[in-house]
């Protein structure tokens, strides 16, 4: 059977610890594949203001390009509404069919707040969410879990916890350095940092004077 992740997110920018976290996760997982989703509309982010989804789209792509590991996913991109992960990956079973298994990759930050997630039941059912923690993570309770998504399920999200390399690196970092006029060189790849500067995308108007 075919093994595949899925990895979706507002990659706003897209940076290295994105990159470093999936590969990780698809090595340790015996993956063939991992789709990049970027979120056009998250539906846990409805207030803040991103960077357009052609953007980050093109970011996404530049960042992966020659990396037969990795492919980008515009299903989310190219749907009306919020980007709800259970849509997706209802979607995604259609196109793969039965002979494909495949894994939601989530932050640890993510796994406490499942149960604020849209048809969650019914989404741990269908796809096997597999959660990146670094070290000092701390879980939440099995009977936390259990509330959100009955026992059995919960226990099987616990189990599916895995280590990945601690990589300081945030999307806000990246956002606010750039607004205050600093380097972001070797946070993200090289082309992604040149199509942010040639875009003069996360500057401010202040920062953008700067020689």
């Amino acid at each position: 059977m075919t093994r595949v992740g899925l990895y979706g997110g507002t990659f706003d920018p897209i940076h290295h610890g994105h990159l470093i976290s999936a590969r990780s996760l698809a090595e340790t997982l015996d993956l063939e594949r991992v789709y990049l989703i970027p979120a056009a509309r998250p539906p846990h982010k409805p207030d803040r203001a991103m960077t357009s989804i052609e953007d980050r789209l093109e970011m996404v792509r530049l960042a992966v390009e020659g990396d037969t590991l990795f492919e980008v996913c515009e299903i989310e991109a190219r749907r009306d509404g919020p980007s709800y992960t259970y849509d997706t990956v209802e979607r995604m079973r259609a196109i793969f069919g039965g002979s494909t298994e495949l894994f939601w990759f989530i932050g640890g930050d993510s796994l406490p707040e499942l149960h604020s997630w849209h048809r969650v039941r019914e989404l741990v059912q269908c796809v096997t969410i597999v959660t990146a923690t670094r070290p000092g993570w701390l879980p939440p309770t099995l009977e936390t879990l259990a509330t959100a998504v009955g026992e059995s399920a919960a226990q099987e999200l616990l189990s599916n916890c895995v280590g990945t390399p601690s990589i300081g690196i945030s999307a806000t970092e990246i956002r606010n350095r750039r607004s205050i006029g600093l380097s972001i060189w070797y946070l993200t790849p090289r082309d992604v940092v040149q199509y942010i500067e040639r875009n003069d995308l996360y500057a401010s108007a202040d920062s953008a004077k700067r020689p």
